[in-house]
C-alpha cells in the first residue's frame, strides 16, 4: 500500500512538471511572437521641438545684481524722467514712459521685456538689421524729435544695461506673445470726421482740446510732439496701439474707431524728421555675395 501511494505521488509530480513546462513554452512563444509583430519605431526626422512658453514676469531694477545696479537704476531714471535724465538729447514734451509704460515694464504697453532677447532684428525702414543700439537711437530721433545719444555715451549705455536686465530669462529669439501686431489686421478705412469725435469724446480729457497734452497724458500733435519721421506716425502702428491700451487703464475703442482716430491725428501738423546720424547702414560689401 505504500508503495503504491509512493507510485502515484511520483506520477502526479510528473505530470505536474509536464503541464508546467507546456504553459512556460506557450507563454513564452505567444510574447515572442507579439514582439515580432510590434512594428518597429520610425526614427524623427528633425523634429521641431514645441515652442517654449513665456512667463511674463520682468525683474525689478533694485533686484539688479550689484555689479549693474547702479547702471540699471540709472537706465529705469531715463525712461521714467527723461527730460531730468537725458534732456539734452530730446526737443519735445515726450518721455519714454509715453509709449512704455513703467519703463517698459507693465504688459499694458508697448513692452520693452524681451527686448534683449529679440534684437538684432531686421528693419525696413533701414533696409539692414539693426541691433538694439541703432534702434534706441532712432527713438531719440524720431518720437523724441531729438538726437541721438552716442553709442559710448553714459546715457545709452544705461539705458542698453536697463533693457538686458529686463529681459533676464527670456530666450533669444524666442517667441514673445506680448509684442504689438504689425497692424489689426482690419480692412477699415480710416473715417477722419469720425476719428475726429472719437478725440473730443475719448481723448481730449488727457490729451487737451487741441493735442497739446496735459499733466497727465502727452501731446499727440504740434510742436511738443513726436515728428513724422517716428513709428507713431504710422496709422497702422497707432492704431494698434490706441485699440489695445486707450484710454489708460481701461481700454474701450473698437477697432475701427482706433483707425478713424488714427487717421484724423495722423493729419495734424507735427515736426518734421531730420537725422542726427546716418539713417542707413552703407552696404559696401553686396550681402548676395556672403556665402
Amino acid at each position: 500500500m505504500k508503495n503504491r501511494n509512493v507510485y502515484f505521488a511520483l506520477v502526479l509530480a510528473t505530470l505536474l512538471l509536464a503541464f508546467g513546462v507546456w504553459i512556460l513554452a506557450f507563454f513564452r512563444s505567444t510574447l515572442v511572437t507579439k514582439r515580432t509583430e510590434t512594428p518597429r519605431e520610425v526614427p524623427r526626422q528633425n523634429a521641431k521641438a514645441p515652442a517654449m512658453p513665456q512667463l511674463f514676469n520682468p525683474p525689478r531694477p533694485e533686484d539688479a545684481p550689484e555689479s549693474i545696479r547702479a547702471e540699471v537704476m540709472l537706465g529705469y531714471r531715463i525712461m521714467t524722467e527723461t527730460k531730468k535724465y537725458a534732456g539734452k538729447y530730446i526737443n519735445n514734451d515726450l518721455s519714454c514712459t509715453s509709449c512704455h509704460f513703467d519703463g517698459g515694464r507693465s504688459l499694458d504697453t508697448i513692452s520693452l521685456v524681451g527686448v534683449g532677447a529679440r534684437y538684432p532684428l531686421f528693419r525696413g525702414r533701414r533696409d539692414y538689421t539693426a541691433d538694439l543700439t541703432l534702434r534706441t537711437q532712432g527713438c531719440f530721433e524720431r518720437s523724441m524729435n531729438g538726437t541721438a545719444p552716442a553709442y559710448d555715451s553714459q546715457i545709452m549705455q544705461s539705458l542698453l544695461v536697463y533693457m538686458q536686465w529686463i529681459s533676464k530669462g527670456i530666450p533669444i529669439y524666442s517667441e514673445q506673445p506680448w509684442t504689438l501686431p504689425h497692424d489689426l489686421g482690419n480692412s477699415h478705412k480710416p473715417d477722419v470726421a469720425n476719428g475726429a469725435k472719437v478725440y473730443q469724446d475719448v481723448c481730449a480729457r488727457c490729451h487737451g482740446e487741441a493735442g497739446q497734452g496735459t499733466a497727465i497724458a502727452p501731446p499727440l500733435w504740434g510742436d511738443g510732439s513726436y515728428n513724422d519721421g517716428a513709428g507713431m506716425h504710422r496709422i497702422r502702428t497707432f492704431s494698434v496701439f490706441a485699440w489695445r491700451y486707450m484710454p489708460k487703464s481701461s481700454p474701450s475703442l473698437t477697432q475701427e474707431q482706433a483707425l478713424d482716430l488714427a487717421g484724423f491725428v495722423h493729419e495734424k501738423p507735427r515736426p518734421k524728421f531730420v537725422a542726427t546720424h546716418p539713417d542707413k547702414v552703407v552696404q559696401v560689401i553686396p550681402l548676395s555675395e556672403v556665402k
